[in-house]
């Protein structure tokens, strides 16, 4: 394979959603339009992450090459005529909000963190749906129902709110800030 040019590596190996993201808006911001920045990560989640950050910011995803447990991400900064200004989800709830949703019934909980974030623990009745299988998934939920998405932090789980308000879910609600301090019921594949 050829190698790849890039103009700046970051390195965010060993680090979890979001912090792949949020390394990567600061360095891209020290960039010249037009310029190729390479991140370098181990967290699988990445994948889905900084593509979707990538393009909502009107960055080019150029690609993503795995080399062993690396997966290299190759992104273009865009120029101030193609950026779009990042924009979030505006229906949010909180981990109490949730608790009470779940405490009243039927209610649709999307989880989109990776299979293995999930196996470790989710909230009951979760439905896994990794964010970089999401738009393939569409038709596994039903748009006439609030949808709640769920991920570590709030970010990953807010992009996928904003891809379900685009694809016509009207009820869509990112919690906020998520598994990262949920003290609710967890289930666990490993505990099955």
């Amino acid at each position: 394979m050829t190698e790849i040019k890039a103009d700046h590596v970051l390195d965010s190996k060993g680090l979890a959603c979001p912090m792949p993201v949020v390394k990567t808006r600061k360095e891209i911001d020290k960039l010249d339009s037009g310029k190729v920045l390479l991140v370098e990560a181990t967290d699988p989640g990445s994948k889905a992450d900084l593509k979707a950050w990538s393009e909502r910011g009107g960055h080019q995803y150029l690609g993503v090459v795995e080399d062993g447990d690396v997966i290299k991400h190759y992104i273009r900064k865009a120029s101030e005529e193609e950026a779009n200004e990042e924009t979030t989800h505006e229906n949010k709830v909180n981990n109490e909000q949730l608790k009470e949703k779940l405490a009243s019934g039927d209610v649709t909980l999307v989880d989109v963190r990776e299979p293995a974030e999930y196996a470790f623990g989710h909230i009951p009745n979760a439905i896994s749906i990794p964010f970089g299988e999401l738009e393939a998934r569409l038709d596994e939920l039903n748009k006439d129902q609030e949808v709640y998405v769920v991920c570590r932090t709030g970010n990953r789980s807010d992009l996928a709110a904003q891809l379900l308000d685009e694809k016509g879910f009207e009820k869509v609600y990112n919690v906020v800030p998520g598994m990262s301090t949920w003290d609710g019921d967890v289930d666990s594949e490993q505990s099955k």
